[in-house]
Protein backbone atom coordinates (compact mmCIF):
# COMPACT_ATOMS: atom_id res chain seq x y z
CA UNK A 1 0.00 0.00 0.00
CA UNK A 2 1.66 3.55 -1.24
CA UNK A 3 2.13 6.11 1.79
CA UNK A 4 -0.98 8.21 0.22
CA UNK A 5 -3.32 5.58 0.88
CA UNK A 6 -2.06 4.84 4.57
CA UNK A 7 -2.14 8.50 5.21
CA UNK A 8 -5.49 8.55 3.95
CA UNK A 9 -6.44 5.54 5.94
CA UNK A 10 -5.28 6.65 9.38
CA UNK A 11 -7.21 10.26 8.36
CA UNK A 12 -10.76 8.69 7.90
CA UNK A 13 -10.09 6.13 11.46
CA UNK A 14 -9.53 9.56 12.94
CA UNK A 15 -12.56 11.18 11.58
CA UNK A 16 -14.17 8.08 12.56
CA UNK A 17 -13.14 8.24 15.94
CA UNK A 18 -13.87 11.87 16.67
CA UNK A 19 -17.69 11.76 14.98
CA UNK A 20 -18.64 8.50 17.51
CA UNK A 21 -16.87 9.87 20.27
CA UNK A 22 -19.88 12.23 20.87
CA UNK A 23 -22.26 9.28 21.13
CA UNK A 24 -20.11 7.37 23.30
CA UNK A 25 -20.33 10.08 25.96
CA UNK A 26 -22.60 9.24 28.80
CA UNK A 27 -25.86 11.78 28.87
CA UNK A 28 -25.84 14.58 31.24
CA UNK A 29 -27.79 13.78 34.13
CA UNK A 30 -29.34 16.37 36.43
CA UNK A 31 -31.60 16.47 39.40
CA UNK A 32 -35.10 15.47 39.34
CA UNK A 33 -37.58 18.70 40.74
CA UNK A 34 -39.54 15.37 42.19
CA UNK A 35 -36.63 13.13 43.36
CA UNK A 36 -37.39 9.48 43.71
CA UNK A 37 -37.93 8.63 46.85
CA UNK A 38 -38.56 5.07 49.28
CA UNK A 39 -39.33 4.05 52.84
CA UNK A 40 -39.90 0.46 53.49
CA UNK A 41 -41.58 -1.14 56.88
CA UNK A 42 -41.84 -4.25 58.63
CA UNK A 43 -45.42 -4.13 59.83
CA UNK A 44 -45.69 -7.04 62.34
CA UNK A 45 -43.68 -9.97 60.55
CA UNK A 46 -44.51 -8.23 56.81
CA UNK A 47 -42.25 -6.10 55.06
CA UNK A 48 -44.29 -2.95 53.64
CA UNK A 49 -42.26 -0.79 50.79
CA UNK A 50 -43.96 2.34 49.14
CA UNK A 51 -41.96 4.14 46.25
CA UNK A 52 -43.03 7.39 44.93
CA UNK A 53 -41.89 11.00 43.97
CA UNK A 54 -41.79 13.94 45.78
CA UNK A 55 -43.19 17.29 44.33
CA UNK A 56 -42.77 20.82 46.10
CA UNK A 57 -45.50 23.15 47.21
CA UNK A 58 -42.90 26.15 45.47
CA UNK A 59 -45.36 28.68 46.66
CA UNK A 60 -48.54 27.35 45.02
CA UNK A 61 -51.63 26.03 46.09
CA UNK A 62 -51.69 22.29 45.82
CA UNK A 63 -54.83 20.51 47.03
CA UNK A 64 -57.78 22.40 44.70
CA UNK A 65 -55.47 23.11 42.32
CA UNK A 66 -52.04 21.98 41.59
CA UNK A 67 -54.24 18.74 42.74
CA UNK A 68 -57.60 19.19 41.38
CA UNK A 69 -60.61 18.18 43.29
CA UNK A 70 -62.63 14.99 41.65
CA UNK A 71 -60.12 13.93 39.72
CA UNK A 72 -57.56 10.90 39.97
CA UNK A 73 -54.07 11.54 41.12
CA UNK A 74 -51.01 9.23 41.07
CA UNK A 75 -50.35 10.62 44.65
CA UNK A 76 -46.99 12.32 43.87
CA UNK A 77 -44.75 13.10 40.82
CA UNK A 78 -43.15 11.05 37.82
CA UNK A 79 -44.02 7.51 37.79
CA UNK A 80 -46.90 6.15 39.61
CA UNK A 81 -46.44 5.21 43.64
CA UNK A 82 -46.15 2.00 44.22
CA UNK A 83 -46.94 -0.02 47.16
CA UNK A 84 -45.55 -3.56 48.11
CA UNK A 85 -46.50 -6.08 50.64
CA UNK A 86 -44.84 -9.08 51.33
CA UNK A 87 -47.52 -10.81 52.85
CA UNK A 88 -51.42 -10.57 52.50
CA UNK A 89 -52.71 -7.93 54.98
CA UNK A 90 -55.58 -5.95 55.60
CA UNK A 91 -55.89 -2.54 54.22
CA UNK A 92 -58.73 -0.17 55.57
CA UNK A 93 -60.95 -3.04 55.68
CA UNK A 94 -60.23 -4.64 52.75
CA UNK A 95 -58.09 -7.64 52.05
CA UNK A 96 -55.25 -7.69 49.94
CA UNK A 97 -52.94 -10.16 48.50
CA UNK A 98 -48.80 -10.10 48.61
CA UNK A 99 -47.48 -8.03 45.62
CA UNK A 100 -46.97 -4.83 44.44
CA UNK A 101 -49.47 -2.42 43.46
CA UNK A 102 -50.30 1.39 42.04
CA UNK A 103 -51.78 4.05 45.03
CA UNK A 104 -53.86 5.99 43.07
CA UNK A 105 -56.22 8.72 44.56
CA UNK A 106 -59.14 11.13 44.04
CA UNK A 107 -58.91 13.71 46.66
CA UNK A 108 -61.65 16.19 48.05
CA UNK A 109 -61.95 18.74 50.77
CA UNK A 110 -64.51 15.98 52.55
CA UNK A 111 -62.55 12.89 52.27
CA UNK A 112 -60.81 10.96 49.75
CA UNK A 113 -60.97 7.57 47.50
CA UNK A 114 -57.59 5.41 47.37
CA UNK A 115 -57.45 3.33 45.30
CA UNK A 116 -54.74 0.03 44.95
CA UNK A 117 -54.40 -1.40 41.45
CA UNK A 118 -52.47 -4.03 39.94
CA UNK A 119 -51.41 -1.22 37.45
CA UNK A 120 -47.77 -0.38 38.47
CA UNK A 121 -46.94 1.83 35.33
CA UNK A 122 -49.25 4.64 34.53
CA UNK A 123 -47.63 7.43 35.18
CA UNK A 124 -49.61 10.50 34.20
CA UNK A 125 -51.94 8.42 32.73
CA UNK A 126 -54.32 7.79 35.37
CA UNK A 127 -57.28 7.19 33.90
CA UNK A 128 -55.38 4.10 31.71
CA UNK A 129 -55.48 1.56 33.97
CA UNK A 130 -58.96 -1.01 34.17
CA UNK A 131 -60.77 -0.82 37.09
CA UNK A 132 -61.37 -4.62 37.39
CA UNK A 133 -57.86 -4.43 38.32
CA UNK A 134 -58.67 -2.50 41.59
CA UNK A 135 -57.74 -4.80 45.00
CA UNK A 136 -58.97 -2.42 47.26
CA UNK A 137 -60.93 0.80 47.64
CA UNK A 138 -61.66 2.77 50.57
CA UNK A 139 -62.50 6.32 51.46
CA UNK A 140 -60.18 8.61 54.24
CA UNK A 141 -60.88 11.61 56.21
CA UNK A 142 -58.17 15.00 55.68
CA UNK A 143 -57.09 16.38 58.07
CA UNK A 144 -55.05 19.78 58.40
CA UNK A 145 -51.58 19.56 59.69
CA UNK A 146 -50.46 20.85 63.25
CA UNK A 147 -49.76 24.11 63.70
CA UNK A 148 -51.64 25.76 60.67
CA UNK A 149 -53.41 28.02 61.67
CA UNK A 150 -55.56 29.56 58.47
CA UNK A 151 -54.45 31.16 55.20
CA UNK A 152 -54.21 35.04 56.58
CA UNK A 153 -52.70 34.32 59.68
CA UNK A 154 -48.83 35.74 59.73
CA UNK A 155 -47.23 32.23 60.88
CA UNK A 156 -49.51 30.34 57.95
CA UNK A 157 -46.59 28.65 57.07
CA UNK A 158 -46.00 27.02 60.57
CA UNK A 159 -46.81 23.43 60.19
CA UNK A 160 -46.71 23.49 56.08
CA UNK A 161 -44.76 20.44 54.46
CA UNK A 162 -43.18 22.00 51.58
CA UNK A 163 -42.46 18.48 50.10
CA UNK A 164 -44.65 15.58 49.81
CA UNK A 165 -43.69 12.91 52.16
CA UNK A 166 -45.39 9.33 52.67
CA UNK A 167 -44.04 7.66 55.86
CA UNK A 168 -45.07 4.92 58.45
CA UNK A 169 -46.58 6.46 61.48
CA UNK A 170 -48.61 5.23 64.68
CA UNK A 171 -46.87 1.43 64.56
CA UNK A 172 -47.80 -1.63 66.82
CA UNK A 173 -46.73 -4.88 66.87
CA UNK A 174 -49.56 -5.64 64.03
CA UNK A 175 -50.46 -2.55 62.53
CA UNK A 176 -49.36 0.61 61.16
CA UNK A 177 -50.96 3.84 59.27
CA UNK A 178 -49.71 5.19 56.12
CA UNK A 179 -49.52 9.15 56.11
CA UNK A 180 -49.56 10.69 53.13
CA UNK A 181 -48.56 15.34 54.04
CA UNK A 182 -48.50 17.88 51.79
CA UNK A 183 -48.42 21.79 52.54
CA UNK A 184 -51.59 21.93 54.95
CA UNK A 185 -52.93 18.63 53.89
CA UNK A 186 -52.46 15.65 55.37
CA UNK A 187 -54.30 11.45 55.34
CA UNK A 188 -54.01 8.31 56.93
CA UNK A 189 -55.06 4.73 55.75
CA UNK A 190 -54.36 1.64 58.21
CA UNK A 191 -52.28 -1.49 57.58
CA UNK A 192 -52.76 -4.65 59.25
CA UNK A 193 -50.94 -7.45 59.12
CA UNK A 194 -51.95 -11.44 60.33
CA UNK A 195 -49.23 -11.53 62.81
CA UNK A 196 -51.14 -14.07 65.28
CA UNK A 197 -51.71 -16.93 62.49
CA UNK A 198 -47.91 -17.08 61.55
CA UNK A 199 -46.70 -16.62 65.58
CA UNK A 200 -48.79 -19.38 66.14
CA UNK A 201 -47.95 -21.54 63.51
CA UNK A 202 -44.15 -21.04 64.68
CA UNK A 203 -44.83 -22.43 68.45
CA UNK A 204 -47.17 -25.12 67.01
CA UNK A 205 -43.91 -26.21 64.82
CA UNK A 206 -41.01 -25.49 67.64
CA UNK A 207 -42.74 -26.15 70.59
CA UNK A 208 -45.92 -28.04 70.54
CA UNK A 209 -44.60 -30.40 67.79
CA UNK A 210 -41.38 -30.79 69.02
CA UNK A 211 -40.01 -33.15 71.97
CA UNK A 212 -36.77 -30.67 72.64
CA UNK A 213 -37.87 -27.18 71.98
CA UNK A 214 -34.57 -24.69 72.68
CA UNK A 215 -35.15 -22.56 75.93
CA UNK A 216 -35.26 -19.51 73.34
CA UNK A 217 -38.12 -20.62 72.04
CA UNK A 218 -39.94 -21.30 74.90
CA UNK A 219 -39.14 -17.91 76.36
CA UNK A 220 -39.99 -16.10 72.84
CA UNK A 221 -43.67 -17.99 73.03
CA UNK A 222 -44.21 -17.68 76.61
CA UNK A 223 -43.52 -13.59 75.82
CA UNK A 224 -46.35 -13.92 73.29
CA UNK A 225 -48.52 -15.33 75.24
CA UNK A 226 -48.25 -12.27 77.87
CA UNK A 227 -48.05 -9.75 75.16
CA UNK A 228 -51.68 -11.08 74.05
CA UNK A 229 -53.32 -11.84 76.36
CA UNK A 230 -53.19 -15.58 76.02
CA UNK A 231 -53.49 -18.50 78.40
CA UNK A 232 -51.39 -17.25 81.22
CA UNK A 233 -51.01 -20.91 82.69
CA UNK A 234 -49.64 -21.99 79.54
CA UNK A 235 -47.19 -19.05 79.16
CA UNK A 236 -46.19 -19.63 82.82
CA UNK A 237 -45.32 -22.66 82.03
CA UNK A 238 -42.87 -22.35 79.15
CA UNK A 239 -41.26 -19.70 80.84
CA UNK A 240 -40.64 -22.31 83.83
CA UNK A 241 -38.90 -24.80 81.74
CA UNK A 242 -36.93 -22.15 79.93
CA UNK A 243 -35.75 -20.66 82.88
CA UNK A 244 -34.54 -24.03 84.37
CA UNK A 245 -32.93 -25.22 81.68
CA UNK A 246 -31.10 -21.30 80.94
CA UNK A 247 -32.32 -18.51 83.35
CA UNK A 248 -31.48 -15.19 81.94
CA UNK A 249 -32.44 -12.15 83.71
CA UNK A 250 -34.85 -10.93 81.45
CA UNK A 251 -36.75 -14.01 81.51
CA UNK A 252 -37.05 -14.45 84.82
CA UNK A 253 -38.63 -10.51 84.75
CA UNK A 254 -40.98 -11.94 82.30
CA UNK A 255 -42.04 -14.80 85.05
CA UNK A 256 -42.66 -12.72 87.96
CA UNK A 257 -44.95 -10.19 85.43
CA UNK A 258 -46.90 -13.82 84.22
CA UNK A 259 -46.82 -14.90 87.88
CA UNK A 260 -48.18 -11.28 88.98
CA UNK A 261 -51.14 -10.87 86.44
CA UNK A 262 -52.30 -14.35 88.09
CA UNK A 263 -52.04 -12.80 90.90
CA UNK A 264 -48.90 -15.51 92.13
CA UNK A 265 -47.67 -12.59 94.73
CA UNK A 266 -45.38 -15.05 96.43
CA UNK A 267 -43.94 -16.37 93.45
CA UNK A 268 -43.80 -13.02 91.49
CA UNK A 269 -41.79 -12.10 94.56
CA UNK A 270 -39.35 -14.53 94.27
CA UNK A 271 -39.03 -13.92 90.32
CA UNK A 272 -38.31 -10.42 90.63
CA UNK A 273 -35.32 -10.70 93.21
CA UNK A 274 -34.05 -13.66 91.39
CA UNK A 275 -34.02 -11.39 87.92
CA UNK A 276 -33.14 -8.48 90.11
CA UNK A 277 -30.11 -10.62 91.22
CA UNK A 278 -28.70 -12.15 87.83
CA UNK A 279 -29.35 -8.55 86.51
CA UNK A 280 -26.79 -7.18 89.04
CA UNK A 281 -24.21 -9.92 88.53
CA UNK A 282 -24.06 -9.61 84.44
CA UNK A 283 -21.37 -7.65 83.12
CA UNK A 284 -21.68 -5.32 83.42
CA UNK A 285 -25.19 -4.57 85.26
CA UNK A 286 -28.19 -3.99 84.49
CA UNK A 287 -29.76 -1.25 86.33
CA UNK A 288 -32.42 -0.65 83.81
CA UNK A 289 -34.01 -4.47 84.75
CA UNK A 290 -32.34 -4.11 88.19
CA UNK A 291 -35.32 -0.61 88.74
CA UNK A 292 -37.93 -2.88 86.73
CA UNK A 293 -37.99 -5.51 88.96
CA UNK A 294 -37.81 -2.70 92.06
CA UNK A 295 -41.21 -1.41 90.78
CA UNK A 296 -42.53 -4.65 90.30
CA UNK A 297 -41.70 -5.79 93.95
CA UNK A 298 -42.91 -3.01 95.14
CA UNK A 299 -46.38 -3.64 92.93
CA UNK A 300 -46.31 -6.86 94.64
CA UNK A 301 -46.28 -5.39 97.76
CA UNK A 302 -48.94 -2.89 97.41
CA UNK A 303 -51.64 -5.96 95.67
CA UNK A 304 -50.50 -8.51 97.53
CA UNK A 305 -51.25 -6.96 101.46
Amino acid sequence: MSKHLLNFSATLATAATLLAAPAAQAQIVTPQPSPKSTVTQRVGLTDVTIVYSRPSVKGRKIFGQVVPFGKRWRTGANATTTIKFSDDVTVEGKKVPAGEYGIYTIPNKAEWLVVLNKSTKQGADVDGFKDDQDVARFTIKPYQLPGYIGPNAPTKDLGKVETFTIDFTDLTPATANVAMEWEVTGVKFKITADVDAKVMAQIDEKIIKNAAPTPADLAAAAVYYYDNNKDPKQALAWMEKANASDAKFWNLHTEAKIRLKMKDYAGAAKAAEASKKAALAATPPNGEYVKMNEDLLAEVKKKGK
